[in-house]
């Protein structure tokens, strides 16, 4: 089975959006990412964006039940985007290790270029409890997938996604970590490069 198609079969599933749905979902989540862009975590408030987006504030909710899903909802959006400008430029280097520590590096600078957005985004992740698991499940997925394209690796062992969860969850300790102004970019890039090995640990024609 595809990853995609194995990522997809682990999420939950809601009604597809009407066009009218969809383009309301995308007017709220562009307000979202403005405001956040301007002011950070405080300046994303729900009556704010539903003003905004030109929905009433009930709508808003009904589409996200707080800031935290809406936030969470925001960074899953803006990885899609990344996803798609990836995919145009594909990452360089001769090993599965080093396009995916480029292409990650190129995703932090991304996010480096609105930092009041990536820290809403990031401290959102932070505070989602349970109820934001779907938003966060997305979140997680649309990174794999991002990892996966970069690895050139359609049908991933259970250990290849093993290792790909670690180099998540060091993608976004790094991003942690780099936004409370306790490590530098150089620091990041190496910790990406080191976790990114583990994919020539787990690839089975190397170990074999």
């Amino acid at each position: 089975m595809p990853a995609e198609a194995k990522l997809e079969a682990t999420g939950r599933t809601s009604p597809p959006l009407t066009e009218r749905q969809e383009a309301r979902r995308r007017r709220i989540l562009h307000a979202s990412a403005q405001l956040a862009s301007r002011g950070g975590f405080d300046a994303v408030q729900m009556r704010e964006v539903a003003e905004s987006s030109q929905v009433a504030l009930g709508t808003l909710y009904r589409y996200f039940p707080s800031k935290i899903h809406l936030l969470v909802a925001t960074m899953q959006d803006q990885l899609e985007h990344m996803h798609g400008t990836l995919r145009k430029k594909p990452p360089q280097g001769d090993t599965a290790a080093e396009r995916v520590a480029e292409t990650l590096m190129r995703a932090f600078r991304a996010l480096q270029r609105e930092p009041h957005l990536a820290d809403a985004m990031v401290r959102a992740l932070t505070f989602a409890d349970r109820s934001v698991s779907p938003e966060v499940d997305q979140v997680s997925r649309q990174t794999t997938l991002i990892i996966l394209d970069a690895m050139g690796l359609a049908d991933p062992t259970p250990e290849q996604l093993s290792a790909v969860r670690v180099i998540e969850h060091t993608w976004h300790s790094a991003l942690i970590t780099w936004l409370s102004g306790r490590a530098s970019i150089a620091q990041v890039k190496i910790d990406i490069e080191t976790v990114c090995r583990l994919i020539d640990l787990t690839d089975p024609e190397k170990k074999g």
